[in-house]
């Protein structure tokens, strides 16, 4: 069977080269007007001068990888508009991180967010978060990398590996030359194409499926369009609740401990600003998501009759949104190649803060640690070697991604799995202030333990469809004839009568409860662990370190505005004194006078944040 709808012409690899040449050529422009700047802290958080729009941006380019252009219309096509619900979900995980965890990393003067464990707990607790980040951000990478590369390829013939060390290469090479600077800018570029791209799709296939008004007629009487289903049951793969809660804790691990969201925030000219940029982000992740569900029912419009997947035309979910482009496009050349460009936009931007971030954390959590007194030239260039470094082993990690099947769940799954423990650490932390050093490390290792058990057990032991529904797909209006082997390989993941008794029970859980249970689990044994071994006297912390859900909740309270964060200038004795051991520091301390007495708070925030973390950050703590 001749299943090819369409492959790339010269116009499509133009617009495709042209995302490559100015991302690159972003990385270049950075590297020469920075070039009299050799500080890492230049480097790895952009000198604190960013500002929101930019950063904003960046955040919404990241976060919404090829993993969204990709698999979210494809999640939708097969389950339904449900999807939408991770809007708020999107909306308590930027509002927790603006006002719970941002306010901590910032005011502290930290480059690392993994710094502020050895602050709070001890270096050991540091070591095994930052080494946590370091698996878990390479896996994801990976997933990112080789997924819509596969899909593309199968569907396009748009070359498989050359895609792959192409995204490795040019991410590489401006990070490498520009820094979070040219991170930054180049994500703002990449959202723009990002939008373009979903919006040439949207207009093309509303104008293909006849109509806005037929696609929702036609999702609505194909079930796509049963949205809210508050049925409590862990085990069902989405519903309100699982969408809602879970997918709260799964991409609050993300956001709000990440060290790639986190960095950005703290690369801004003052805490209000990124807070800004996470509100402003909110914003354009609501359009991108909107631009994917649309797009998954506007796709299910066009093969109501003839599903592309059970017809055999595709072997995986994962191809069907680039099988419908090209189907849509093809006779437009330059268009396909704008998609792809849609596509890899958002993997250049995931991976390059993936390589930023992770070079950021083995400079302040490994080598400045063993490396105290490196002159700026020196650090600047063991930041820049480290981002080569990990953008081969980004790289290279794409490989393994071939075996974690479909590219939302098994992104989401390996965040999920790592990033609730990570969320409940730093939440033992931040809003329990008797939680000791031992409760930590025990709650972590509890944490880890129990929702990689589950991961790991969901993948060996895949959920049965009464769990999963996925809904009905139909070929009644296929013109050609489809083979019983065809028609039934979405019916691959039929169970055995003798499975394990935890298979369909624990191992079957959703896996956006993955980071709920790391959650719970850390912070329950956390607790538990310090109530017998005895509670921490909370006046022994530094001021800054912990924060309540009053604040972050009540931030416009009487307590929170007549706070003069300078009245407890030398109780920060050892919190954020990195920057003190730096001659320049009082060039960062420098801040506009502001006019309205409302910011005169912030003002005296900032300027305890005010820091510069080139060579180190041997910040400890007397526990």
């Amino acid at each position: 069977m001749e299943n090819i709808v369409g492959t790339f012409q010269v116009g499509d690899y133009v617009v495709f080269a042209f995302l490559f040449v100015v991302s690159s050529g972003i990385g270049v422009f950075f590297a020469i007007k920075e070039r009299k700047k050799a500080s890492s802290k230049d480097f790895l958080v952009g000198g604190r001068q960013m500002s929101c729009g930019p950063v904003a941006l960046s955040l919404t380019a990241s976060f919404m990888s090829a993993v969204t252009v990709i698999g979210a219309p494809s999640d939708v096509y097969r389950y339904g508009a449900s999807y939408v619900i991770f809007g708020v979900a999107y909306t308590f995980v930027v509002f927790l991180t603006a006002e719970l965890f941002l306010p901590v990393f910032y005011r502290s003067g930290i480059t690392s967010t993994y710094e502020y464990l050895e602050l709070r707990f001890c270096k050991l607790v540091r070591v095994a978060a930052t080494l946590i980040y370091i698996i878990q951000t390479i896996l994801y990478t990976g997933v990112v990398v080789y997924a819509p590369a596969l899909a593309l390829n199968q569907v396009t013939g748009f070359d498989l590996w050359g895609s792959i060390f192409a995204t490795g290469i040019v991410c590489t090479f401006y990070c490498t030359l520009g820094g979070l600077k040219a991170v930054v800018w180049t994500d703002a570029f990449q959202m723009v194409v990002m939008v373009v791209g979903f919006l040439t799709v949207l207009i093309q296939g509303a104008i293909k499926a006849g109509g806005i008004e037929s696609v929702w007629s036609t999702a609505y009487t194909g079930g796509r369009m049963h949205i809210f289903d508050f049925d409590v049951n862990p085990l069902r793969r989405h519903t309100f609740w699982t969408l809602t809660v879970g997918g709260t804790f799964t991409w609050l691990g993300i956001y709000g401990v990440n060290q790639s969201t986190i960095q950005r925030c703290i690369s801004c000219k003052t805490e209000s600003h990124a807070r800004w940029a996470l509100y402003l982000n909110l914003l354009g992740l609501w359009i991108i998501l909107f631009c994917a569900v649309i797009s998954g029912l506007m796709m299910y419009a066009f093969y109501s009759r003839c599903d592309p997947w059970s017809g055999g035309l595709v072997s995986a979910p994962d191809q069907l949104m680039p099988y419908f482009v090209m189907e849509i496009l093809g006779a437009f050349p330059g268009l396909p190649g704008l998609f792809v460009a849609c596509a890899f936009s958002g993997t250049l931007s995931t991976v390059a803060a993936s390589i930023n971030a992770l070079a950021t954390v083995m400079y302040e959590d490994f080598v400045s640690q063993c490396f105290g007194d490196l002159s700026n030239r020196a650090a600047n260039l063991i930041s820049k070697a480290l981002c080569v470094v990990f953008g081969v082993a980004c790289t290279t990690m794409a490989v393994a991604a071939s075996y974690m099947g479909g590219i939302v769940q098994a992104a989401l799954s390996i965040h999920g799995m790592c990033g609730g423990p990570m969320l409940g650490l730093f939440s033992l932390g931040i809003l329990f202030p008797v939680t000791n050093v031992k409760g930590a490390v025990g709650g972590l290792i509890v944490g880890i333990s129990l929702s990689f058990w589950v991961g790991v057990g969901a993948f060996i032991y895949p959920a049965p469809s009464n769990n999963t529904r996925p809904l009905e797909l139909s070929t009644a209006g296929c013109n050609f004839s489809i083979t019983d082997d065809e028609y039934n390989q979405t019916s691959l993941g039929a169970l055995s009568s003798d499975r394990y008794w935890l298979a369909d029970s624990w191992y079957s859980m959703s896996y956006l409860y993955y980071s709920a249970v790391g959650f719970i689990g850390t912070v329950a044994a956390g607790l538990l662990i310090t109530l017998l071994t005895g509670p921490m006297d909370p006046k022994k912390l530094k001021p800054g370190m912990t924060r309540s859900m009053k604040d972050a909740m009540c931030f416009c309270s009487v307590r929170f505005r007549h706070t003069d964060f300078n009245e407890d200038k030398e109780d920060l004795e050892d919190f954020g004194k990195a920057w003190d051991k730096h001659p320049d520091q009082e060039s960062v301390m420098k801040m506009d006078k502001v006019k309205s007495s409302s910011d005169n708070l912030q003002e005296n925030a900032y300027t305890n944040a005010a820091f510069d973390h080139n060579e180190t950050s041997q910040v400890q703590v007397k526990l």
